[in-house]
């Protein structure tokens, strides 16, 4: 007899989803001549006759059961380094040039360093990391409505801006903030 635990569920739909999981084991345990017992949250799984030794099957179930439940819902933010105590030149680029909102750190990270801003549905994290190396090529891409305006402010603040156009059919320019780190701005018209 093999024991499946189930995880905790967060939603109707992961109930449902579960519930035809679990009846889709029972039919193919039936179709090999196996039996299980639902006792929910517990599904018991017996070896049906024929004098084999019975296996254990717990793998192969918690395996396809963690396969049903599990899914990447996509990015929650984006980290950056910076160096030791110039969050201020990181709220001046981040915050008044690309005009994102600083967001608060939780307070068991704050006396790390750093400054975090909302970015649309993500967020962009800046953290401390000594000794700092700027990314000169992984980097965020940011997507702007007003593009030319953005590009404009940011040449006027004195940041250089390198239009690139090997993609034809997207406007985007790099810049590199305060530390070095690249960023590249997209148009969200293209």
């Amino acid at each position: 007899m093999v024991l499946l635990r189930e995880t905790k569920r967060t939603s109707r739909n992961d109930v449902l989803e579960a519930s035809a999981f679990i009846r889709s084991i029972c039919v193919y345990l039936c179709e090999k001549q196996h039996w299980a017992t639902v006792n929910w949250p517990f599904i018991a799984v017996h070896r049906g006759c024929g004098g084999d030794q019975p296996r254990n099957l717990a793998k192969s179930v918690t395996v396809a059961a963690a396969h049903k439940i599990m899914k990447v819902l996509g990015l929650d933010h984006l980290q950056l380094a910076m160096p030791k105590d110039q969050e201020d030149s990181a709220r001046a680029f981040y915050g008044e040039l690309l005009g994102l909102r600083e967001i608060a750190k939780p307070a068991e990270l704050a006396s790390r360093g750093g400054v975090w801003f909302e970015c649309g549905l993500l967020q962009l994290h800046l953290g401390v990391e000594e000794p700092f190396v700027p990314a000169r090529k992984a980097h965020p891409a940011i997507r702007l409505a007003g593009y030319e305006a953005f590009l404009a402010k940011l040449e006027h603040a004195g940041v250089a801006v390198r239009v690139d156009e090997s993609v034809p059919s997207m406007r985007r320019a790099f810049v590199a903030d305060p530390f070095g780190n690249r960023v590249e701005l997209i148009d969200s018209g293209s």
